[in-house]
């Protein structure tokens, strides 16, 4: 006969009042990274608590239990909520939904407080850009979904621009066929059936880098060979050439106006990099959650003719 297998038995939840909470020393968490404290109280002050704390009873020096519980796993939630006391906006007895875990446990509490942290996943940007698109639909700015979230506003502001995007492309994103960095490429270009041709065309081949998906996409303006000034309308011009930050070269498209008048001539553009491409923003700096990936490059140039 074959053994039945052994079913799992979760622990109890329960509502602790909050002076009844200290945290733990097996919290593995002692370095600040990410969101502060304050974002976190303002957050749990509009919306609740979303995720239960993770404690222990605290036991007395004959091993008894006391009243007190610990918090192994949920320590930034606890210094929130301690925020929020302190502000006078949270009762000190107001009940604090906890998973209580035994004390007897076999797993050590480091380890649940661990395993909270590195089994977290980040939100994928293509369902962070969706999140914020209904946001939007539902006619929230950018600015309030960006004071919403504590994201910068330009953050908001790239995540929509995938809005522009061909479905297909972010279906293939979402498989991890494409980077983030080349499907903002093709937002250069609304046109999804092009955006889609452009796509045909280069992911077989070995070379598919952003500014590549940008040209191709307003090859009708300048030709990706051409790395000379090229005319596009009156007063209007795109230059082609090579960029190096941080000792990494990329090819990239400078578009710039240009107003003689008298023995003066004035240059003006915008350009848009991603910066990871260059190297800039390491380590969590590199997904986009918090700093934007692109970056805008504006400039000025006044030249005058020599001896006038």
């Amino acid at each position: 006969m074959a053994k039945a297998t052994s079913k799992i038995t979760l622990s109890a939840s329960r509502d602790i009042p909050f002076n009844k909470l200290v945290l733990s020393q097996a919290n593995v968490r002692r370095t600040r990274a990410g969101q502060t404290i304050e974002d976190l109280a303002t957050s749990i002050a509009r919306r609740g608590l979303l995720q239960s704390l993770n404690v222990r009873p605290v036991l007395d020096a004959d091993g008894s239990e006391t009243d007190m519980f610990e918090i192994p796993a949920g320590g930034r939630r606890y210094r929130a909520l301690e925020l929020l006391v302190k502000q006078k906006r949270m009762s000190k007895t107001q009940p604090i939904p906890c998973i209580v875990v035994a004390a007897d446990s076999d797993i050590p509490a480091e380890e649940d407080s661990l395993a909270e942290n590195i089994h977290r996943e980040e939100l994928h940007p293509l369902d962070q850009f969706r999140a914020f698109q209904d946001l939007r639909n539902r006619g929230i700015g950018d600015e309030e979904i960006a004071a919403r979230f504590f994201v910068p506003v330009n953050v908001v502001r790239q995540r929509l621009k995938l809005a522009a995007v061909s479905p297909a492309l972010l279906d293939v994103y979402a498989e991890d066929g494409i980077t983030l960095e080349q499907l903002m490429a093709f937002s250069v270009n609304t046109d999804h059936s092009r955006q889609e041709q452009v796509w045909e065309a280069l992911k077989t081949s070995w070379s598919r880098e952003p500014y590549q998906i940008r040209r191709m996409l307003t090859e009708n303006t300048v030709r990706a060979v051409d790395r000379r000034v090229q005319f596009v309308t009156i007063d209007a011009y795109e230059a082609a050439g090579r960029l190096t930050i941080r000792g990494v070269a990329k090819d990239v498209v400078l578009p710039f106006t240009l107003a003689i008048a008298g023995d003066s001539a004035t240059a003006k553009g915008h350009l848009n990099l991603v910066r990871t491409a260059f190297g800039v923003g390491q380590g969590p700096w590199t997904s986009g959650e918090w700093v934007a990936l692109e970056v805008g490059v504006d400039f000025d140039l006044v030249a005058m003719k020599a001896g006038g």
